[in-house]
């Protein structure tokens, strides 16, 4: 009997010991979710990212990565060790050279693998980690903001599925990058996939703002360590990859915004266009009329506070604050449309409560040293124990100090000790002059050329409050993150632009629009659009266009809405023009912003003719008008089209043609003999205005007192000189616009009568001008006019 008992006994110690042994996997795992598999070898590489559909193995293997690379002591470590726990669902990297160990969740669903940090340490050891990167052999789109990287026939990707979570391979010790995106990379075997974390819990001397402000010191994000960062990976056809992202998102519990109940990237809002202006309590109506004429979603307010920070509404536009924001909130939402208001982020302004009279403790400071020596509240040198952040002038915009509760203003630091700043301004700002003691710390703030200043991490969390506060009061539901990388003066990166956005978000009670200035990677779950492209640099054709181009196919790549930017309806805006950016506009499928101040629309006297145009051209791209050939050619900037409504929803498509280019040059004639040049036009189009472009060409001189003079009988003069270079425009109405050597306005006058209407034939154009300089430069003319027409209308399929 003794001797059974001990068998039983062994027998027992000896199946537990399998049983541990089988606990771990020591060679190699693999992971199944959806048509994913992903395996790692015994150091934790990645040897495997191969797809169910297609049977392929798309990780690179002549370059493996790590599952995780770790960041110690700013050098970048490999795992040596990898083991798996498989009742825990756990994964064990070992760091031997860095003496570091790293657990890692991993759990497989029926869209995604999740895996998750739940364990690091020692963390003292951590700079920061790294998902991957993942080498793979896709190339052929990379989306380096949505971290998705496409073939034609299958999509391998990576979510980040938490703001500690960023896109990217750890950049900077700032944690940031000015490039749009870097989830996703080129490589020369195709792609890398690849998402960064930082141990912020632990203070750090960084680069902020793009390694601007050098040294800047940053406080410890307490228990914001590594631990929690957090990725999902998957691979699915090609076709089914934004439905993928849908599914990831619901999955997850990451921003699902929708609109109506409906994911806002599939609701009927995805990538429309909206109208910018001033407005107030005693324009809303009118404004409200413009938007609804020129069939746009929303109407946004440019600029309608006193001051950012608190977000203090402007008494002009709005005297009975708050309620009267909100009594125009109503009365867009009556009208069926969004209404909207512009800021800065977290930028504030100098007349900001948080400025003046008693400056905010919680104002970003560049850096910090201490006063040597006391001072009184009248002295004009201030002696501090280092120089540091005070005498760097990069970025160095209003050299301002804050001691204590008084804001002081600079001129200069002394180069030697002791070191003196110099000049102060003594309570600066509306702040109050005091006197001071040595050992009290003086901040250098942070600060930027738009003349404001900026919020720790702690205070841009209530700017974002205050943001929420105002839109939950009024209703407000359409709001741009412009100036987002404001965020990046907490000195935390992109981790605080992504935090700002998820504070807003997160808190408003309604469904609401939103855009940005920058694109990050986990901001793509919350953002609406991305509309870039300013109107302020020259004309339609001229103002950033062809990066306004380019970014359609960022957008592409990375499950974007196709948007223009802004562009600006000024006073002499022309109906030619509109449809130059409405073509474009509907030949990308893209959205934009259109400017359209009161004054501009009320004294530009084809402002209906505008909007008309804006909401035809609208209604024809967001019904599918357009076939996949036409759009080819809408998108080509030297075509010109205008678009003529038949029925609802039905309409012509005229494309303008342009006739060969004639030239006219400087000759010598007997006195009294004509100086005008002839031409022989042979125009082949249908009755209509005559309309050309003259540019004046050569190297140097100019054109004087031009006059044109057409089948004998229409005289049309130019009273202005042309230098070279620079040209004039006729529409076909009174209206003749200028432009200089660079293609931008320059103005515009008005002839003292209409152009003639010219049918098909041939027509006889004579063309004199003055030289006023020896130099001699050609005047070029080429005429254009309405030809190929096509019927367009409405899909079905909507």
């Amino acid at each position: 009997m003794i001797f059974s008992k001990l068998r039983v006994v062994k027998n027992i110690i000896l199946l537990s010991g399998l049983i541990c042994l089988s606990q771990y996997s020591l060679a190699q795992v693999s992971f199944t979710a959806g048509e994913l598999k992903m395996t790692l070898n015994k150091q934790g590489s990645v040897t495997e990212l191969s797809n169910s559909s297609t049977g392929k193995n798309y990780s690179y293997t002549d370059t493996l990565s790590s599952l995780i690379t770790l960041v110690s002591k700013d050098i970048r470590y490999q795992a040596s060790s990898m083991k798996y726990d498989q009742i825990q669902k756990k994964i064990t990297l070992g760091f031997k050279e860095a003496g570091v160990s790293i657990d890692v969740r991993a759990i497989s669903k029926a869209s995604h693998l999740v895996l998750e940090i739940i364990r690091a340490v020692p963390e003292s050891k951590i700079d920061a980690i790294i998902w991957g990167p993942f080498p793979n052999t896709i190339g052929k789109t990379i989306g380096e903001i949505i971290g998705v990287v496409r073939d034609g026939e299958v999509s391998l990707g990576i979510q980040v599925l938490n703001i500690k979570t960023l896109g990217g391979d750890y950049p900077s010790k700032e944690g940031s990058t000015w490039a749009r995106g870097i989830a996703a990379v080129p490589s020369k075997w195709g792609s890398k996939l690849q998402a960064y974390s930082i141990n912020r819990d632990r203070e750090r001397l960084v680069d902020a703002w793009g390694r601007l402000y050098k040294d800047m010191p940053v406080k410890a994000l307490k228990s914001e360590t590594v631990v929690g960062s957090k990725i999902a990976v998957f691979s699915c056809k090609e076709p089914q990859t934004f439905d993928r992202l849908e599914q990831i998102e619901i999955a997850e519990n990451l921003p699902h915004p929708t609109i109506k109940g409906i994911w806002f990237k599939k609701s009927n809002l995805y990538g429309k266009s909206y109208m910018i202006s001033s407005y107030g309590e005693k324009d809303i109506d009118e404004m409200i009329g413009y938007t609804k004429r020129a069939g746009l979603v929303s109407l946004y307010h440019e600029g309608p506070f006193k001051s950012w920070g608190n977000f203090v509404l402007n008494p002009e536009q709005f005297p009975n604050g708050k309620e009267g924001l909100k009594n125009c909130v109503d009365k867009a939402h009556a009208a069926g449309l969004y209404l909207g208001m512009h800021t800065l982020t977290n930028f504030i302004n100098t007349n900001d409560p948080y400025v003046t009279p008693v400056p905010d403790n919680r104002l970003s400071f560049t850096g910090v040293s201490t006063l040597n020596r006391n001072i009184d509240a009248d002295q004009n040198t201030i002696e501090v124990i280092s120089p540091e952040y005070f005498n760097d002038e990069k970025g160095n915009n209003l050299h301002t100090i804050k001691i204590g509760s008084e804001l002081i203003r600079y001129k200069s630091v002394s180069s030697t000790a002791p070191y003196l700043l110099l000049d102060c301004q003594r309570g600066a700002f509306g702040t109050t002059k005091s006197d001071h003691q040595a050992g009290d710390q003086v901040g250098k703030l942070f600060d930027h050329s738009y003349n404001v200043f900026f919020p720790n991490l702690d205070m841009q969390r209530e700017v974002a409050k205050n943001i929420v506060d105002l839109m939950n009061e009024t209703g407000v539901d359409h709001l741009d993150l412009d100036g987002h990388e404001g965020a990046l003066a907490s000195g935390q990166g992109d981790y605080a632009l992504e935090l700002f956005a998820k504070d807003v978000y997160d808190q408003v009670k309604h469904d609401f629009l939103i855009g940005t200035s920058l694109s990050k990677t986990f901001y793509w779950h919350i953002g609406s659009y991305y509309n870039w492209g300013e109107p302020w640099y020259g004309g339609f054709k001229e103002s950033m266009q062809q990066y306004r181009i380019d970014n359609q196919g960022l957008f592409d790549r990375n499950y974007m809405p196709h948007m223009l930017g802004w562009y600006l309806l000024a006073e002499n805006t022309t109906l030619t023009e509109m449809e130059w950016m409405l073509s474009r506009a509907a030949g990308y499928n893209a959205g934009f912003a259109m400017v359209a101040r009161p004054a501009a629309l009320r004294k530009n006297t084809q402002t209906n003719q505008l909007l008309d145009a804006i909401r035809e051209w609208e209604l024809a791209r967001n019904g599918n008008a357009f076939s996949k050939a036409q759009q080819e050619v809408l998108k080509n900037p030297k075509n010109e089209f205008h678009l003529e409504k038949r029925a609802e929803g039905k309409w012509t498509l005229h494309q303008y043609a342009m006739s060969p280019v004639f030239t006219r040059e400087k000759f010598e004639r007997q006195p009294g003999e004509p100086t005008n040049t002839t031409w022989n036009l042979q125009y082949k189009w249908k009755e209509q205005p005559l309309q050309f472009r003259m540019q004046i060409t050569g190297e140097k001189g100019s054109v004087k007192n031009i006059k044109m003079q057409i089948d004998n009988y229409k005289e049309l003069l130019f009273p202005v000189a042309l230098a070279a270079g620079e040209s004039l425009v006729s529409d076909g109405t009174e209206i003749i616009r200028l432009y200089d050597k660079n293609g931008k306005p320059k103005g515009n006058f008005k002839l003292q009568t209409n152009p003639p209407k010219i049918s098909a034939g041939s027509h006889v154009i004579l063309i004199d001008s003055e030289y006023p300089e020896d130099d001699s430069p050609k005047i070029e003319v080429q005429f254009k006019g309405l030809d190929k027409m096509e019927d367009v209308e409405v899909s079905e399929k909507l």
